[in-house]
C-alpha cells in the first residue's frame, strides 16, 4: 500500500474511534427512584399551593420519558393530564427545559412546531443527579410561566 492510503486508513481509523468514545459519553445516569420522585412531585405542588395557583397536574419520567410518577391535585383540570406527561417527555429526549422550544417558536422558529415530542411550552424540566439526567418532570394547569415556576420546584429537589 502507498503511504497516502495507510495514512487514509489510520485518520479514518482513529477518527472513528474518537466518535465512538464521544458517543460512549452517555449523558444519563441510573433512572429516578420512585423515593426521589415522589419528592419532586411534592415539592411541585407545595409551590403550586404556595402560590395559590390554580389545582395542578404534575408528572416525573424517567430518562426513556416513561411515566414513573404522576399526582394530580383534586380538582385540576382533565386535559392538562397528558400535558404534564409529554412536557416531561420532552425535557428528558430531547435533555433541555420546554422553555427552549417555547422561547425559539415565539422567535418564529415555527418548523420546531413539527419536531416530533418537542413541546413549545413551559413547564417541562430535566431531573439532574451527579451531572447525569435522571428524569424530567412536567407541570401543567396555569400559564406557562406558572408551569415553569412549579416544575423548577420539583426540580429543585434533585441533586
Amino acid at each position: 500500500m502507498s503511504k497516502k492510503l495507510v495514512l487514509l486508513f489510520l485518520l479514518a481509523f482513529f477518527g472513528f474511534a474518537g466518535v465512538a468514545r464521544a458517543q460512549s459519553a452517555h449523558p444519563y445516569g441510573p433512572p429516578i427512584a420512585l423515593a426521589a420522585a415522589k419528592r419532586a412531585a411534592a415539592a411541585a405542588v407545595a409551590a403550586a399551593k404556595a402560590h395559590k395557583f390554580v389545582p395542578y397536574v404534575v408528572a416525573i419520567v424517567d430518562p426513556a420519558g416513561l411515566l414513573v410518577y404522576f399526582e394530580r391535585m383534586d380538582n385540576a383540570q382533565y386535559a392538562s393530564i397528558p400535558i404534564a406527561i409529554d412536557k416531561a417527555k420532552s425535557a428528558a429526549l430531547f435533555r433541555r427545559p420546554t422553555k427552549v422550544w417555547e422561547d425559539l417558536v415565539t422567535k418564529g422558529a415555527t418548523r420546531l412546531l413539527g419536531l416530533r415530542g418537542a413541546v413549545p411550552s413551559e413547564g417541562g424540566v430535566p431531573l439532574v443527579s451527579g451531572g447525569k439526567i435522571i428524569g424530567a418532570i412536567g407541570a401543567s394547569a396555569g400559564t406557562p410561566q406558572q408551569d415553569g415556576i412549579v416544575a423548577k420546584a420539583g426540580a429543585e429537589t434533585i441533586k
